[in-house]
């Protein structure tokens, strides 16, 4: 039995003879609608304007095809791809009685031809195919994406913004180093107070002042990284205080609980929040999947080797999972996980070392996971006091 929130396959028995179904290409200047009319026999197609409301036109034409042919149209069931322009569209016809999707890009199957032929039209046949597979409860014949809200897709914002901040930050900080470098010139940190003051009085190996160019890229370069590092700190003053405002809302509870824990930072735990605890997933399964930290096996005859990590989920989970585990292992040195990793890398092998620590991350999204959504602490893990 298919769970309720599985977008797998569709939990809605398909009639086809009073579904409109319709599909779009999406593009930045137009979009092509493929559509299949119940007592239509020809599969329209029509190319238009990027314009939701010239999609609404053309859907309620067709629907008045299939009516003057005979048919009475119940449902109209639009999908396409996840891609540039979001889910504005989806939440734009659900709003106006139209069932919409978003289908996984990566889950439509394509030809493994070495040279296939690629254009708009084929790609609306295929999304035709998946999306009718889906229809009729097909499972695993493509997936969908869950449609967020405008205020779930706002909260996840701040914490994107700053993980943008921070590596513009980084950026500037290393082309800085990379030109001090050509130079002679390695201890000079960019990061401290005193640093734009200290950079007029750098000198070269050689005892002369830093070439006048050189001097003004530098001195740009250390206005673009103060002008940086104030907008890092207004998204994480700006955020304290909204989880202060509404400490009781159900994501700001979560980021609180998980922000008790030795070793979690509010960042860290925001962007789990955001990203991950507050989306509806059945299990733990589920949750090891979302952020791509599942194997990836490749088996075929007497061929056995394992590919890695799938990363076919949330790149910024996996990576925020990655650097906490390795930060768990040093803030809680004596709990079960911490000794299971120990336990197992004993031979101080580097390969060994990489491989356990993806699976403790595993381990650790999952317990925390539970924490939040069960109020399940795992055992041995040290909390900070309740303020």
């Amino acid at each position: 039995m298919p769970q309720p929130d599985d977008l797998s396959r569709s939990v809605v028995a398909l009639d086809q003879d009073s579904t409109l179904i319709a599909v779009i290409e999406m593009g930045q200047a137009s979009w092509l609608v493929a559509g299949i009319v119940p007592g239509v026999h020809r599969h329209p197609l029509k190319k238009i304007a990027a314009d939701q409301d010239l999609l609404l036109q053309i859907l309620r034409r067709w629907k008045d095809e299939a009516e003057k042919a005979g048919r009475t149209i119940k449902r109209i069931a639009v999908a396409f791809e996840a891609g540039r322009d979001g889910f504005w569209l989806a939440r734009w016809l659900r709003a106006r009685e139209v069932e919409a999707h978003v289908i996984h890009a990566s889950s439509i199957p394509v030809s493994r031809e070495h040279r296939r032929a690629k254009t708009d039209r084929l790609d609306t046949e295929l999304l035709k195919r998946a999306f009718i597979g889906w229809l009729r409860g097909e499972p695993d014949h493509c997936s969908m994406a869950a449609i967020p809200t405008l205020e779930e897709e706002d909260a996840k914002r701040p914490g994107r913004e700053r993980e943008s901040l921070v590596g513009e930050r980084t950026r500037i900080i290393n082309r800085m180093k990379g030109a001090l470098a050509r130079l002679g010139i390695r201890n000079f940190k960019p990061m401290l107070r005193k640093a734009p003051q200290q950079l007029e009085t750098l000198c070269t190996p050689e005892g002369a002042a830093l070439p006048p160019n050189t001097l003004a890229e530098l001195q740009r370069d250390m206005a673009r990284l103060s002008f940086v590092k104030q907008q890092i700190q207004d998204v994480e003053t700006s955020r304290i205080e909204r989880i202060q405002q509404a400490p009781g809302e159900r994501r700001h509870a979560m980021i609180h609980l998980l922000a008790r824990v030795v070793g979690v930072g509010v960042e860290t735990a925001d962007m789990l929040v955001q990203e991950i605890f507050s989306r509806n997933l059945r299990d733990r399964k589920a949750v090891a999947r979302y952020a791509g930290l599942t194997g990836a096996p490749d088996e075929s005859g007497k061929k056995r080797r394992e590919r890695g990590l799938a990363k076919s989920g949330n790149a910024r989970v996996r990576r925020g999972m990655l650097q906490l585990a390795w930060c768990f292992l040093m803030h809680q040195k004596h709990s079960p996980l911490a000794e299971w990793y120990r336990a197992r890398t004993a031979d101080a092998r580097g390969g060994t070392r990489k491989t356990m620590i993806v699976a403790l991350a595993r381990k650790l999204l999952i317990a925390l996971w539970r924490l939040v959504t069960t109020g399940e602490a795992p055992k041995g893990l040290v909390l900070r006091p309740a303020t």
